[in-house]
């Protein structure tokens, strides 16, 4: 993947210099995780009937999505507010970081402005404007507006701060124990979660947590893997435009960003881990589901076959 010649995000928050982390779990559900860890939770609100008609109304009808972007209050955990604060006193003692991380995080800044870069006309072509995520990278743990986080939480995106978090050591998990190793498949990730905020900017994401609090445990899951698949899509459509603008793939690209689709299946993580597999229990979709979705936004490049919330997925 061709990227060190282009711009690098403003929107980028380094904490991986900081030495020791935050105590404590998860304060809320989460707008999305990459391949580990459930999906939102919560309890009361909208049913599922009301997710369909009124959060994907832009999709289904036509109309344009600006009516719904900005309106949608996102209520996570408890619905009370995120508990978050800075951290008081003194920052926490600065560490150097390797040479190969350095290079990770301009990476990662690059892929983000290439969102950024994508994201903003498509939204202002329907008449709507692109609010966008920071990017946090950090290592080992970290605060959120959701709350504490580890490396094992996997990179996830915050609705309450509209922020995208990523242990950048989690690329190096990708190649070594998900066997999807390159550049491009990196960049999937961070596009995925840039997916979510997408997600969030046309009110979704709270519509599907308000349904979620309505519906059995298995219909829960079903829901955060119709979410996870549109951001899978909406990784696709990125991926598409940039290509499109910047001529950024380069010979097997395309095959690392669906190999990396392919190794965080549910299906498949489930059968490396436990040895059998329990569709009602999948929260990001299966293997085939992944590289058919990230695949149908890249072939495509448009927002509107996203739409993972009609028909069979």
């Amino acid at each position: 993947m061709r990227w060190e010649d282009f711009r690098r995000s403003k929107n980028v928050e380094d904490r991986r210099g900081q030495s020791g982390g935050f105590g404590g779990g998860l304060g809320g559900g989460l707008g999305g995780g990459f391949g580990r860890g459930g999906g939102m939770r919560g309890r009361g609100g909208l049913g599922i009937g009301g997710l369909i008609v009124i959060g994907l109304i832009a999709w289904a009808t036509g109309i344009n999505p600006a009516v719904l972007i900005g309106g949608a209050e996102i209520l996570l955990g408890d619905g009370e507010g995120s508990g978050y604060s800075q951290p008081q006193g003194q920052p926490a003692p600065s560490r150097s970081i390797s040479t190969e991380d350095k290079k990770l995080g301009d990476f990662a800044a690059v892929v983000l402005a290439q969102t950024e870069d994508v994201w903003t006309p498509i939204f202002k072509a329907e008449g709507a404007t692109y609010s966008e995520p920071g990017l946090v990278l950090f290592s080992g743990a970290t605060r959120s507006a959701c709350g504490a986080a580890d490396s094992a939480v996997g990179p996830f995106y915050c609705p309450r701060d509209q922020k995208v978090y990523l242990d950048t050591s989690f690329f190096k998990e990708m190649s070594q124990r998900f066997r999807a190793p390159g550049d491009f498949a990196a960049a999937y990730v961070i596009a995925h979660e840039v997916g979510h905020h997408v997600e969030n900017q046309i009110g979704l994401l709270a519509k599907v947590q308000a349904a979620q609090r309505q519906a059995s445990p298995a219909e829960a899951n079903a829901l955060s893997v119709r979410v996870e698949l549109m951001a899978d899509c909406l990784a696709g459509v990125w991926a598409h435009h940039a290509n499109a603008q910047w001529r950024i793939l380069e010979d097997g690209d395309i095959e690392e960003a669906m190999n990396a689709a392919s190794a965080i299946g549910d299906d498949r993580l489930q059968k490396q881990t436990q040895g059998y597999v329990v569709p009602d229990s999948f929260t990001h979709g299966t293997s085939a589901q992944r590289m058919k979705w990230f695949k149908l936004g890249l072939d495509g490049g448009s927002m509107q076959r996203c739409n993972t919330f009609q028909g069979n997925i």
